[in-house]
């Protein structure tokens, strides 16, 4: 009962944010760390459930905005650019796993990060395509059933919609058998292979629908922007969403979505107010990790549930012990 009233007020506040914040800046804020959440929750298939860490995933978060974008810059509506937009990031998906999956470990990590690298580098010097350092302007946003996206709450509410259906689908897809199969690949993969389970074939899917959310970030952060350059290929991107995925709590749901918002408002809101912001977000990183080393999230549920231990083992009656 008390999770489910969590939830539902969760979702209110979402609902109401441009209600309750009025100020268009932090309604793009709350919009970015939406578009983030997303990416990280697809980092997070393969991080948290599959136990396959990337470094390489801002090269699938590139694709999707690229390829919008140049699709968008070459006369196609919005609708056929952002289908072909996704076919395009399963490709690539696809081709991403197919090299990367060859190993595991340390050297899975290096594969995805020089294939992040590889995009990066095409982006910033195949100019007639990406138009290096100028990027690609973005004509417009789209206009779903005669409804402008222009403007900072409508295109909050499309994403928040996109960031439901993500959310919805990977609560879906940690319940189901293949993300049980996916986690034994994890915690027992020879054990599996000799339980009759294609291992390789279970990774691949789930390399898929981790690129897949990735990409839709991608073009939602496309359309925020309204611009792309190669900085959204780079290595910090990688970078900086797997932090989010570690430091919200890995193999969670909510864990990433805590992730992008703590490093969002940093970048965004305190950076305004604190000079050194990035020692802050390092100092708050390393905190994490010493006393919370399984998240965030679980680690304030941990937390949580000893105080309420505590308090239940020892009451107060009276005001005495």
């Amino acid at each position: 009962m008390t999770r489910r009233l969590l939830i539902a007020a969760a979702c209110l506040a979402l609902i109401t944010v441009p209600l309750w914040i009025g100020n268009n800046y932090y309604v793009n804020i709350a919009s970015q760390i939406l578009i983030y959440a997303v990416f990280a929750l697809g980092l997070n298939v393969l991080v948290g459930y599959a136990g396959l860490v990337s470094l390489g995933h801002a090269g699938l978060f590139g694709v999707g905005c690229y390829a919008a974008a140049w699709l968008l810059a070459g006369g196609f509506g919005h609708l056929t650019a952002a289908l072909i937009a996704l076919l395009i990031i399963l490709a690539t998906s696809a081709a991403f796993a197919v090299l990367s999956l060859r190993t595991s470990g340390i050297g899975f990590v290096m594969i995805t990060l020089a294939l992040g690298q590889i995009l990066w580098g095409l982006a910033y010097r195949w100019i007639g395509l990406t138009g290096g350092d100028n990027g690609i302007n973005v004509p417009s946003r789209p206009a779903p059933f005669g409804l402008s996206l222009a403007s900072a709450a409508p295109f909050y509410y499309f994403t928040l919609i996109v960031f439901a259906l993500a959310v919805a689908s990977m609560a879906v897809f940690v319940a189901s058998p293949f993300g049980a199969s996916l986690r034994g690949t994890r915690d027992q993969p020879r054990r599996m292979t000799a339980l009759g389970y294609n291992v390789w074939l279970i990774r691949f899917l789930a390399f898929l629908f981790s690129g897949f959310w990735s990409g839709v970030a991608g073009l939602l952060f496309c359309y925020f922007n309204e611009f792309v350059s190669p900085n959204v290929l780079a290595l910090s991107s990688s970078a900086e969403v797997l932090l989010m995925v570690i430091s919200g709590g890995s193999g969670t749901l909510l864990g990433p979505i805590a992730g992008a918002a703590l490093v969002v408002i940093m970048k965004n809101v305190a950076s305004a107010y604190i000079e050194r912001w990035n020692f802050v977000l390092g100092a708050i990183f390393v905190a994490i990790v010493i006393f919370m080393p399984e998240g965030l999230v679980p680690g304030s549920v941990r937390l949580w549930r000893w105080l309420w231990a505590g308090a239940r083992r020892f009451p107060v009656r009276g005001g005495v012990r």
